[in-house]
């Protein structure tokens, strides 16, 4: 909950029992509470902003507002709230405040965490689009594939920086989203009111020539920006952290112009079934993710080279790739490392392997991998065997990392939307923020290490920091 939000509910609460203590006169200033309140409350909105999980308590603000203008008036010489009928009023009074409390802690505004590292943060936004590549997920022929692809980076903050918005194209987006999460819009309004740490358009900061490059790729029925604190913490330690819309595979994608690219919920078949074109379908859009990530690396070198108008343009040391994803995109990035070699380093979210090509999959890794693996059994083939032999079978590095009170939907920013989301399906035991913070010191200390050569501790071994983790690493 925000600062103002508290402490309206703690005034109403303080407000409430005033109208039932003994009349004294050390009490009388008491009266004058629940106008302090509404004034609290005023604040608030214009501050922090209105969300609806907090109309219960501006309700009760109200109306105890209302019951203390007899005591203003007599500056609280007023006898106290007595009989059957005060004390149900007071019952009900009590029932609302437990809601309006409860409300705003059970759907909080989200607060990403601050970026660990030294640097501020950039973040620029791209529509591009592959010509060279039909779309073959559109209901138009002449589609070609593009793709809205966002970066952030290390960056020096000018005076009139503003910060981007959690879900850009929010009133576009947000109904999609809430389909994805399978809840009514409404319920994530609030989400309009998160703040990022992440500003737009700004200039790349001077702090180094350049700086390595990560690139992620969403899970399916996920979006770009499910990971924002991950982009936030690697960019604030001197990466440019890169993220891909892939449209159709994503929840949505919205385009410049407007447009809106919802997932299509046929283009997977239910999960372990083998029929006739079940496994082309899954390798098919593995494959167009996969390829996404491909013309991603092409405009990041035309953009490097100035052919693109970027504040970015010669920032990207390119001989220093890593790429991380998470499900669907975690099994994309393995198999793009597995084909381009400008891949350095890889590491997967509870990836989804099956579709990758039998062909690739017993092909050993050339680059470091990190495997990180929930205690999801969502799998239903023969997911965590691909897995196995990936790690076992690699020609370079390899750590495999089980998380112990970690489900498959809490990679991302997902663990921070609610307290309770351990009682949703696919959602761990372990308290959000330490889910986060977990998964991106683990993150940064691969990429440290592998891009940066800068050795980890957290890779060494078992980690007493983080005792969830259930660590394996191997050497070829």
């Amino acid at each position: 909950m925000r600062t103002l939000e508290v402490l309206i509910l703690l005034l109403n609460v303080v407000a409430l029992v005033a109208l039932y203590l003994p009349r004294r006169a050390a009490l009388r200033g008491l009266a004058y509470l629940p106008a302090v309140t509404v004034i609290v409350m005023l604040a608030h909105l214009g501050v922090e902003g209105y969300r609806w999980q907090m109309v219960p308590a501006y309700l009760l603000t109200a109306a105890l507002f209302l019951l203390s203008l007899r005591r203003m008036r007599n500056r609280g010489d007023v006898p106290p709230a007595r009989g059957a009928l005060a004390f149900a009023a007071g019952g009900l009074a009590a029932v609302v405040w437990v809601a309006a409390a409860a409300l705003p802690i059970i759907l909080p505004v989200p607060r990403l965490p601050q970026p660990p590292g030294p640097y501020a943060v950039g973040s620029v936004l791209y529509h591009w689009m592959d010509t060279t590549r039909d779309e073959v997920y559109s209901t138009e022929p002449d589609d070609s594939r593009e793709m809205m692809v966002q970066i952030w980076y290390p960056a020096d903050v000018t005076a009139d920086a503003r910060t981007v918005p959690f879900l850009d194209n929010f009133d576009v987006a947000l109904p999609a989203f809430a389909a994805f999460l399978e809840v009514p819009p409404f319920v994530l309004e609030h989400l309009q009111l998160v703040d990022t740490h992440s500003y737009a358009d700004v200039p790349a900061s001077g702090g180094e020539s350049s700086y390595p490059v990560v690139i992620y790729s969403h899970g399916y029925k996920s979006y770009r920006t499910a990971s924002i604190a991950q982009m936030e913490a690697l960019a604030s330690s001197g990466y440019i952290a890169v993220a891909i819309d892939h449209p159709y595979s994503a929840a949505f994608t919205v385009f410049p112009d407007g447009r809106v690219a919802l997932n299509d919920p046929d283009l997977l078949p239910p999960d372990g079934r083998m029929e006739p074109g079940d496994q082309e379908a899954r390798e098919g859009l593995q494959g167009t993710m996969v390829a996404d990530v491909q013309f991603v690396l092409d405009q990041l070198q035309r953009l490097n080279e100035g052919g693109l108008e970027s504040p970015l343009a010669g920032k990207l040391d390119l001989e220093r790739v890593g790429l991380t994803g998470v499900s669907t995109g975690g099994g994309a990035i393995l198999w793009a490392c597995q084909i381009d070699a400008r891949c350095k380093a890889g590491l997967v979210q509870d990836g989804w392997y099956e579709p990758i090509p039998e062909a690739l999959v017993t092909q050993p890794l050339r680059q470091p991998f990190l495997f990180m693996q929930s205690e999801t059994d969502m799998w239903m083939m023969d997911n965590l065997a691909r897995l196995d032999g990936l790690y076992v079978e690699s020609a370079a590095p390899a750590f495999h990392l089980s998380l112990t009170g970690v489900q498959h939907y809490d990679f991302g920013d997902y663990p921070l939307l609610s307290p309770v989301n351990s009682l949703l399906p696919e959602h761990g035991t372990m308290e959000g923020k330490r889910t986060v913070a977990m998964i991106n010191a683990y993150l940064l200390a691969f990429f440290d290490q592998y891009l940066k050569g800068e050795p980890s501790v957290l890779l060494a071994g078992p980690s007493a920091e983080y005792p969830e983790v259930g660590f394996e690493g191997r050497e070829p």
